[in-house]
């Protein structure tokens, strides 16, 4: 909806200050915003670097260099020259939201970075996601894996059926635990 890829029934999305109501996503992902989809869009063909360069420069954010880029993700320094669709499900993750900082993307959103991922690979996205807070990067993470979410989220939404059913403050967690797990069943 951000993005303007889903119609809309209601409310606004204003992205610093602009309504985005109506707007093409061209002009929507020119406001500086990246988005790192589900299926991670890696092109099998394309190396992993060529996968990294293609998007186009967005919004008035710095985009960060490939020196940046490989010192977060070591993995794609060493794995630059092989076909996407040689990289491990990880490696593509990491080359995904790698492509997005490459932009100049400031307002990052992020869908199930974490899904079918081994442990030691999530591990290393969170924290990528805490370095690029840190950096001053707007996230927003959509994520089923609460326990991974909620150890970097300043505010979490649980959402059933498009509504949000609750909100928790990051200083909340621990007392609306009980109501977490009954919401979430975990």
């Amino acid at each position: 909806a951000i993005l303007g890829l889903t119609d809309t029934a209601t409310g606004t999305i204003k992205i610093d200050g602009v309504d985005v109501i109506g707007k093409q996503t061209h002009e929507i992902s020119g406001l500086g915003i990246g988005y790192c989809p589900e299926e991670r869009g890696i092109f099998a063909s394309l190396s992993c670097e060529q996968n990294l360069f293609l998007p186009p420069l967005v919004g008035q954010g710095t985009a960060m260099s490939a020196n940046e880029i490989y010192e977060m993700f070591p993995n794609l320094l060493e794995r630059r020259h092989s076909p996407g669709g040689r990289l491990s499900g990880g490696e593509q993750q990491m080359l995904a939201i790698a492509r997005i900082l490459r932009t100049g993307a400031n307002l990052l959103l992020l869908d199930e970075i974490t899904e079918g991922l081994a442990p030691v690979i999530i591990q290393k996205l969170g924290q990528v996601v805490r370095t690029l807070k840190e950096k001053g990067f707007t996230v927003v993470l959509v994520e089923q894996n609460f326990r991974f979410a909620s150890q970097l989220a300043d505010r979490n939404y649980v959402i059933e059926h498009g509504e949000v059913v609750l909100t928790v403050e990051k200083e909340e967690l621990t007392v609306k635990q009980q109501e977490l797990e009954m919401l979430l069943g975990v």
